[in-house]
């Protein structure tokens, strides 16, 4: 019988890649084997790109057009998966080939920052094996503060406890001028590695959604308005099947390179 982290190595060859834009209805997804991440049933909805939380979520492109989704954590700074940010060679673009498009919906956008910098959790596992997701993380330090109405998002320093409510949306690459999003989700389990936790959710998201966050409900907004949100941590891998369970990176894993408590590598 296959360990639970062999079963999790053959179902990650569904991994969440950077991808051309494909534009496919929606009912379709889930029946498509190139889309890994989708279970039998859909969750995913549009959601209003303008409004919170979804407008703290970015666009990420390379000038390679590589495309994932970010999302912004402090005032000019933003997370995303590092997969996303190969070469063809599977070394890391530098930071001068990297856009963020703030408010991007049917291929306008509010406005773009270029990145000065960036900081990865490397050395990244190029084999896509499962403890070297661990480092899929990237922290895009941006060369101006974020537009006004779009705030960051706090990082949950904690991983949510399975059966945790959840949501993820993104730019996926079926519907790659939209964000879409599973509202309906919620966290399924840690999974130990060597290298550190992963987090295990049941959110629908395939290629494209990539560096997403996933977000968890916090009581009390900064403006004592009611519940918040914050980032739980980031997707950057999913399991091909009619449930799928994905992977993510937890928040505890960056949120150092978010508070400028390390060294910037790039």
């Amino acid at each position: 019988m296959k360990t639970y982290q062999e079963h999790m190595m053959i179902a990650l060859r569904g991994f969440l890649v950077a991808a051309p834009l494909l534009l496919a209805a929606l009912p379709v997804a889930a029946q498509n084997p190139l889309l890994p991440g989708i279970g039998a049933k859909d969750r995913r909805v549009v959601v209003d790109a303008g409004h919170a939380p979804w407008n703290s979520l970015v666009k990420v492109q390379s000038n390679l057009g590589a495309r994932c989704t970010g999302v912004l954590v402090a005032p000019r700074r933003v997370v995303t998966a590092a997969h996303c940010l190969l070469n063809r060679a599977q070394r890391f673009l530098p930071a001068s080939s990297l856009h963020v498009l703030f408010g991007y919906e049917r291929g306008e956008y509010r406005q773009h920052r270029a990145v000065a910098t960036l900081e990865t959790g490397g050395p990244y596992d190029k084999e896509r094996r499962l403890d070297g997701l661990v480092g899929d993380w990237a922290v895009l330090t941006l060369d101006g503060d974020a537009p006004e109405g779009m705030p960051p998002l706090p990082l949950a320093r904690v991983p949510p406890d399975a059966g945790t409510p959840l949501m993820l949306g993104g730019y996926s690459q079926d519907r790659a001028h939209l964000v879409t999003a599973d509202t309906a989700c919620a966290a399924r389990g840690i999974n130990d590695t060597d290298r550190g936790p992963l987090l295990v959710h049941d959110c629908d998201g395939t290629r494209g959604v990539s560096g997403a966050a996933l977000l968890v409900r916090t009581p009390g907004g900064d403006d004592g308005a009611g519940e918040g949100w914050a980032v739980a941590g980031i997707a950057v891998a999913a399991v091909s099947g009619p449930n799928p369970r994905n992977i993510a990176v937890p928040s505890a894993a960056f949120v150092a390179a978010v508070e400028g408590n390390t060294p910037s590598l790039r």
